[in-house]
């Protein structure tokens, strides 16, 4: 275990801030929210009416004998609580409390339905009984809010989907107003902590506590409580009916804005003051040989320009910092690509901006799910390019009867691994003629926002 030092950062952290529900309570006002929205457990409401208001429940006195309570209802998620001061060890990867005996174990990470992702995961184990061990290291009785940075995480868009954003839902669900946590991060490379250093600090002021990453350590940590398992909406998603401020994606930007941007505009301030008169279109590249490569990219790079654009080609790398992959972005009236984790990166454009994606043959479930969703709901203007077979390099590969070619849906079946085919295999040759009839639309689109936003 690593225990990592942020003490040099800053955030914003309100003194007066109330305590909130304990564990317990919050999951019985989350079923009955979840009762009322018909929706799939929520777990993430600590609330109570007042009046015409929605204010905070103050915590009672800490319970010297917690209680740990764990919800398996969810179809992607568990969820469990520990409703006191607790002590975790590093060695066993275990969180003990004071109280009646009890075992209970969880593996925080938001894919369980996947047997072979959740192989991959750390198993943590809760356990109360008549006595704890020692304490070495002191949290000021702060609560630990823990989860798992195994499973797809390095694939950038996973790392968003299955991490920060449910992390932004489960931070703001249940600390709506007080913030003064500590993040307990499991199978945490030390890769991931460097690339997402200032977003880890946009939630917590405090050292990170690392379990599982190859590295020893004998010290034990003890906490007020602990929330073991992050709140998942679905694929970066943040569902406002069951948030207890509204928040939906639009304030998840607002959250990299700040941490990225420095909390402003990071791009061209006003169109007509710096000159600019094209609308400006970030073309997202990917490498060739890991399938779904534009193979003319030049020439489509070369029709956006004849239609109006400002073209910038941006191509993420292993070393490109997220602060200047928001720079690039929020720079951006516009934003094309092939369907892949480099489409993660609407996350950084402005809302009202407009995006394009180029869905090869049979991604257009994982497209729609992975992105185009989010987009509309981060206020994109969207637009969907499904390329036809004769786009697709996979036209030269099989039978033109084939399933492959004819019904991707009936040929992949429920057997994922036939997905190989369309995300490794494809390449895509965009017919530039009918696609400019989509380049037109999307500069109508990116235009007037320059002109609105600058």
């Amino acid at each position: 275990m690593i225990f990592y030092d942020y003490f040099d950062c800053t955030i914003s952290i309100h003194p007066n801030s109330s305590k909130f529900l304990p564990p317990k309570k919050r999951i019985k006002r989350g079923k009955e929210l979840e009762r009322q929205n018909n929706s799939s457990p929520v777990l993430s409401f600590c609330f109570r009416k007042t009046g015409s208001e929605w204010g905070p429940q103050s915590q009672p006195a800490v319970n010297p004998s917690p209680g740990i309570t764990c919800d398996r209802s969810h179809k992607s998620y568990d969820f469990c609580t520990i409703d006191g001061p607790t002590v975790l060890d590093p060695a066993t990867s275990t969180f003990h409390a004071t109280g009646p005996s009890a075992v209970h174990r969880i593996k925080p990470y938001p894919r369980k339905a996947e047997a072979h992702t959740m192989k991959r995961i750390r198993e943590l184990t809760l356990q109360s009984g008549p006595t704890s061990p020692q304490c070495q290291i002191q949290h000021g009785g702060l609560p630990a809010v823990v989860f798992s940075a195994g499973g797809y995480t390095g694939n950038f868009f996973h790392d968003f989907s299955e991490g920060f954003i449910p992390l932004f839902v489960t931070v703001n669900a249940l600390f709506p107003s007080d913030r003064d946590i500590v993040l307990v991060v499991s199978e945490a490379g030390d890769w991931w902590i460097r690339k997402y250093a200032d977003l880890l600090r946009s939630f917590t002021k405090h050292p990170i506590v690392v379990i599982g990453n190859g590295t020893a350590a004998a010290e034990t940590h003890c906490f007020g409580s602990a929330t073991v398992g992050l709140i998942y909406h679905g694929m970066a998603t943040v569902n406002p009916n069951l948030m207890p401020g509204g928040q939906n994606l639009t304030q998840f930007r607002l959250l990299l804005q700040e941490t990225y941007g420095g909390g402003g505009r990071t791009g061209i301030q006003n169109w007509a003051e710096s000159g600019r008169r094209r609308p400006r279109l970030v073309l997202v590249a990917r490498p060739m040989g890991i399938g779904r490569g534009l193979l003319n990219e030049q020439e489509v790079r070369a029709a956006a320009e004849k239609v109006g654009f400002e073209v910038v080609r941006f191509l993420p790398r292993g070393n490109t910092t997220l602060r200047e992959a928001f720079a690039v972005m929020d720079s951006a009236d516009a934003m094309v690509g092939v369907h892949g984790a480099a489409m993660t990166h609407l996350l950084f454009l402005r809302p009202g901006a407009a995006f394009l994606q180029v869905v090869p043959l049979g991604t257009e479930w994982a497209a729609e799910v992975c992105y185009g969703g989010p987009a509309k709901a981060m206020g994109l203007e969207y637009v969907e390019y499904r390329i036809t077979v004769a786009e697709s390099s996979l036209a030269a590969k099989f039978d033109p009867e084939s399933l492959v070619l004819k019904d991707p849906p009936a040929y992949r079946g429920k057997d994922w691994s036939k997905m190989w085919v369309y995300l490794r295999e494809q390449n895509v040759r965009i017919d530039l003629v009918r696609f400019r009839e989509y380049l037109e639309t999307v500069y109508e689109k990116a235009e007037k926002f320059m002109r609105k936003n600058g």
